[in-house]
């Protein structure tokens, strides 16, 4: 399989982590990758990126059996409020397509919050940078190429 930005760029910061494919599937949504992966859906983290009232972008990390709590992110990053962008701007912000965003390697860093139940786990699975791609992570490592904080950031 070929490598993804992503493997590169941890791949440069000489950083330890499993790469995981799947293909010939229409996963899409984070739980049925989850399950085509044979993982637990708990350690799987969605990659969802926001834009707050003063139209600052953020990236949150949730598990992708959960959904993020926007009041509990706004007040996480000091906002009133934020919501979802909308899918068509991703793209030009981020440089990843919807279902194959990644915390590492976007156009632009970004405040990044990883909900703490990513703390239950030795490591955490997020996408690659590229549908059918995913890469498994520590913490410690992902700390070493991104900066992020973690909060309780999901409803429930």
């Amino acid at each position: 399989m070929e490598k993804t930005n992503v493997m590169r760029l941890l791949d440069q910061k000489k950083i330890k982590y499993i790469s995981h494919y799947y293909t010939d599937t229409d996963a899409i949504s984070g739980l049925d990758v989850a399950k085509v992966l044979n993982q637990n859906p708990n350690q799987v983290f969605k990659t969802l990126v926001t834009i707050g009232n003063s139209k600052n972008n953020y990236v949150f990390l949730v598990p992708v059996n959960k959904e993020l709590d926007l009041k509990k992110a706004a007040k996480n990053v000091n906002e009133k409020n934020i919501e979802m962008i909308k899918s068509k701007e991703l793209l030009p912000l981020t440089g990843y397509i919807h279902g194959g965003c990644s915390p590492i390697g976007m156009k632009k860093q970004f405040k990044v919050t990883i909900d703490e139940s990513a703390n239950n786990y030795e490591t955490i699975i997020f996408s690659g940078g590229k549908i059918g791609y995913q890469v498994e992570i520590a913490l410690n490592d992902l700390n070493k190429i991104i900066n992020f904080k973690m909060a309780d950031i999901v409803i429930g």
